[in-house]
């Protein structure tokens, strides 16, 4: 029997696999109990172009006293500044990878978010 853990790290194995092959920069999102990040990668995966957190002391500081970083309205906040970073460092197309989590919730929001500040996915 696999744990929750486990089964998730064996979905984004599959993911990351199938992303290899397309070969171009990949999303990856990572989402914890009270934060949330996003780094864009190369290709190759040798190389992280662009990164982005509520961990950061601007976001942070953005979210208000709580710094609350668990929600989807930080997670829609990272997503707009990774798809700025991202096309800071020109890329403008990305496959994301949401690391075996389900595309609901924080994730979806990110993604979205992302999306509307002009990232291609």
């Amino acid at each position: 029997m696999l744990t929750k853990k486990e089964q998730r790290l064996r979905r984004s194995r599959q993911t990351r696999a199938r992303i290899a092959l397309l070969g171009g920069a990949r999303l990856s999102v990572f989402r914890s109990n009270l934060h949330i990040y996003a780094q864009v990668i190369s290709g190759d995966g040798a190389q992280v172009l662009a990164s982005a957190s509520t961990a950061e002391k601007e976001v942070r500081e953005q979210l208000g006293a709580s710094g609350k970083g668990g929600n989807a309205a930080a997670a829609a906040l990272i997503g707009k500044r990774i798809a700025e970073k991202a096309k800071a460092a020109g890329i403008e197309k990305v496959a994301f990878d949401r690391s075996g989590f389900a595309y609901h919730g924080r994730v979806k929001a990110l993604a979205e978010a992302a999306r509307e500040a002009g990232l291609q996915f």
